[in-house]
């Protein structure tokens, strides 16, 4: 599905920017596995109800001051585990257990066999994320190809969906004949890439509809998928 032009052409020149975790890499695998690690009653609470707590808590505490994404997901941990009035919830270690286990988070099947093809077209690869430099460090060990610019929370002391991490894009842009941002989230990324102008691939991983306002250059089902339709354009 295509909504909108690419007002300069894709090819060696292009910059491509992406989401880090829920576009390349399975973050909800990972979230399920680090709350449970550390509250094991969390076990009888069903997955889409545990992840649904979770986006509630931490979008809400994200539009507080900033804080390094560790203490935020520790924060999160502990409020997640609350309501659901796990064992432990109070203690600081059991939180601890989720922003520790980020590094150990794997790629979705289909990442590094997009991002192989798309390195190989030439293209310069950016990461803009939510997330600590060295938390960052150990998900890029999972991939096979090198990025070459990484924005993250850390540095820009902002969680997207606020506009610093598009701003960072931008200057990056300004050395390259385009640039495309790729990424799954609709609030975090699509949402308020697309509405500052910024054309945007939408990874659509979650077969979610298209809000009526959100337009995206192109929707594919996951990561090679959205490579296939990138070096046909």
């Amino acid at each position: 599905v295509t909504s909108a032009p690419i007002e300069r052409p894709f090819g060696p020149g292009t910059l491509l920017t992406f989401d880090c975790y829920g576009t390349l890499i399975d973050w909800e695998t990972g979230i399920l596995g680090g709350l449970r690690g550390g509250f094991p009653d969390l076990t009888n609470v069903a997955d889409g109800d545990l992840l649904g707590a979770f986006h509630d808590v931490q979008n809400e505490l994200k539009t507080s001051e900033y804080r390094p994404y560790r203490d935020l997901l520790s924060e999160v941990a502990a409020a997640v585990a609350a309501r659901y009035e796990a064992e432990g919830h109070a203690e600081p270690r059991r939180a601890a257990r989720v922003p520790e286990s980020v590094p150990s988070w794997t790629p979705f099947g289909d990442t590094d066999r997009g991002l192989r093809r798309l390195d190989e077209a030439g293209v310069t690869l950016g990461i803009l994320s939510n997330i600590d430099n060295d938390l960052l460090a150990g998900t890029l060990e999972h991939f096979d190809v090198t990025f070459s610019l990484l924005g993250t929370a850390q540095n820009l002391r902002s969680y997207k969906p606020a506009a610093p991490h598009f701003e960072r894009g931008r200057e990056w842009a300004g050395e390259y004949d385009g640039w495309i941002h790729v990424a799954q989230s609709l609030f975090h990324d699509v949402a308020p890439a697309t509405a500052l102008g910024i054309p945007v691939v939408w990874v659509n991983r979650k077969d979610e509809p298209l809000p009526e306002a959100t337009r995206p250059v192109h929707v594919a089902p996951d990561l090679a998928s959205a490579a296939d339709w990138l070096l046909a354009s």
